[in-house]
């Protein structure tokens, strides 16, 4: 999953930040309107978490562009207002949801995950292939009914890769829904991942690599 927080308050985006990446998630900062509206053009996120008072471009004009963009990224818009006229005038503007400041980290979360699974096609929670099942929710995979011990990037391969249920997964989609924007587009960083998680997956060996393609279990 990829997250794109714009968030003026530095210390609050970084500790947001921190927090999702180690829900495993692939987080990219903007702390003004401007370069936030540039990366969600630029990017493929899933969730979008939008401050309403920005620098450079406020947080509901910047959620208009998106709309008449046609992006497709779901957007968590942020306030430290909470009446319910604020509500919606956040929603009227094309959020997909609202939070108000200070916020459960863990409603965060939720939000971000439920919000997630509407921005791409519907897939199982848990998701199986032969001795293999990855519990998205739990942050868990087992083969066998083992438990695996798989670092944030080999998991989200493996559930990107599970998620397409056989179709082919380019290196390239891979980096860019597993990683952030600092990630080098030349580095063997997915090639490196895929290696490491079919020596912790074993045999049978369930990912294939297709010739000038990418990867499919």
């Amino acid at each position: 999953m990829r997250v794109l927080i714009v968030e003026d308050d530095e210390e609050v985006a970084h500790a947001v930040a921190v927090g999702l990446r180690r829900q495993r998630m692939a987080v990219d900062v903007a702390l003004d309107g401007l370069s936030g509206l540039e990366r969600a053009l630029v990017n493929d996120y899933d969730v979008i978490l939008l401050d309403r008072d920005l620098p450079g471009m406020d947080g509901d004009t910047l959620c208009a562009k998106l709309v008449a963009a046609d992006c497709r990224s779901r957007v968590l818009m942020l306030t430290a207002a909470a009446t319910t006229e604020d509500l919606v005038d956040g929603l009227n503007l094309g959020a997909d949801d609202y939070l108000s400041k200070p916020f459960d980290f863990r409603v965060l979360t939720a939000r971000i995950v439920a919000l997630a699974r509407r921005a791409h096609p519907a897939v199982p929670p848990v998701l199986q292939h032969g001795d293999i099942e990855l519990d998205a929710a739990q942050r868990r995979v087992t083969r066998g009914g083992e438990p695996l011990d798989l670092a944030p990037k080999e998991f989200g391969v493996l559930e990107l890769l599970l998620a397409a249920q056989g179709r082919v997964v380019s290196a390239e989609e891979l980096l860019e829904r597993v990683w952030d924007e600092s990630a080098d587009p030349f580095t063997k960083s997915v090639k490196v991942t895929i290696s490491r998680l079919r020596a912790k997956l074993g045999d049978p060996p369930v990912i294939h690599t297709v010739a000038k393609s990418g990867y499919r279990i």
